[in-house]
């Protein structure tokens, strides 16, 4: 028998979309870092990107459990010395909403060039409209 191995070329992605009010945050971003990567598919193929695309709406609506909202930070650094900063999960969720669920599924997603592949298939988006109406995106239940 021979070991069967996916190709580049013969992969066909899929688009979806979430909804993700009234989620949990780490739970939500556990179910569709799997999506991106491919290992819902019996294709999955470990060096490869063969994910398919996510759309999550209502990334505003995502809720935390605990005291995360003023615990939970988020650092940045500019490459200065000194060039440290910090910004709250509340503070983030208030002004960038799309930056918390990517920064949670970017975390789950290898770290290397295939990571940084798959995560340019997730559109977060802050509100309940999206513009990718043209791919049919299929609602994923999860």
């Amino acid at each position: 028998m021979r070991t069967f191995t996916q190709k580049q070329e013969e992969i066909e992605r899929d688009w979806y979309v979430v909804d993700a009010e009234g989620e949990t945050l780490g739970r939500l971003a556990s179910r569709i870092a799997p999506i991106l990567k491919g290992k819902h598919k019996p294709i999955y193929t470990p060096h490869l990107d063969c994910g398919d695309f996510v759309i999550i709406v209502n990334a505003e609506k995502v809720r935390v459990t605990g005291r995360k909202l003023d615990q939970k930070l988020y650092h940045r650094h500019s490459g200065y010395p000194g060039g440290l900063k910090s910004i709250s999960l509340r503070d983030q969720l208030n002004k960038y909403p799309e930056r918390v669920l990517q920064a949670a599924i970017k975390g789950m997603l290898p770290k290397n060039k295939l990571g940084r592949r798959m995560i340019k298939k997730l559109k977060v988006y802050a509100g309940d409209v999206h513009p990718h109406e043209a791919q049919q995106p299929k609602p994923l239940e999860l």
